[in-house]
């Protein structure tokens, strides 16, 4: 039996960011987490999709103090990541743009996130690179801490 591909591409933007903090010398970034039955929680930056009328930077910034809990200030672009997925059911396949951006916490706390993820948490860079479930996302992270040594972010 061959599987069908599907007919139907549709193209579909996000935006989120990465947070960083510098926590006694040691950079920290915010990873949010889903709990995985079975398997460890599946790490990932925190990122959506625009509301109508929104800007990438507004739903960036919108979309991390959902997710994470926090405020936020926006800094460097980060670029994009890309990649495809299908819904195999309704005979889609999607092609997804993620836009990231360098972030700092200025408020709010990672215990008020939204109910999306299961847990939020504070990471080493070293330890999130470690934990992160998809291989776009800490390439991004990379690109982070790249421009934060630059001080360019």
């Amino acid at each position: 039996m061959t599987e069908k591909t599907p007919s139907k591409v549709e193209s579909l933007v996000s935006s989120g960011g990465v947070v960083f903090r510098d926590s006694g010398g040691r950079l920290e970034t915010v990873l949010c987490g889903r709990f995985q039955t079975p398997g460890p929680v599946r790490w990932s930056l925190a990122k959506g999709t625009p509301d109508p009328g929104e800007t990438l930077e507004q739903t960036a910034l919108r979309e991390v103090r959902e997710e994470t809990g926090l405020e936020v200030e926006l800094g460097a672009s980060l670029g994009s990541i890309e990649y495809w997925f299908a819904d195999r059911d309704n005979d889609v396949r999607y092609h997804k743009t993620v836009h990231f951006y360098l972030m700092s916490p200025v408020g709010g706390h990672i215990d008020q996130h939204d109910p999306e993820f299961d847990v939020v948490q504070w990471f080493g860079v070293d330890e999130a690179l470690d934990a992160m479930a998809y291989g776009n996302e800490a390439g991004v992270l990379r690109r982070a801490v790249a421009v934060i040594q630059s001080g360019q972010g």
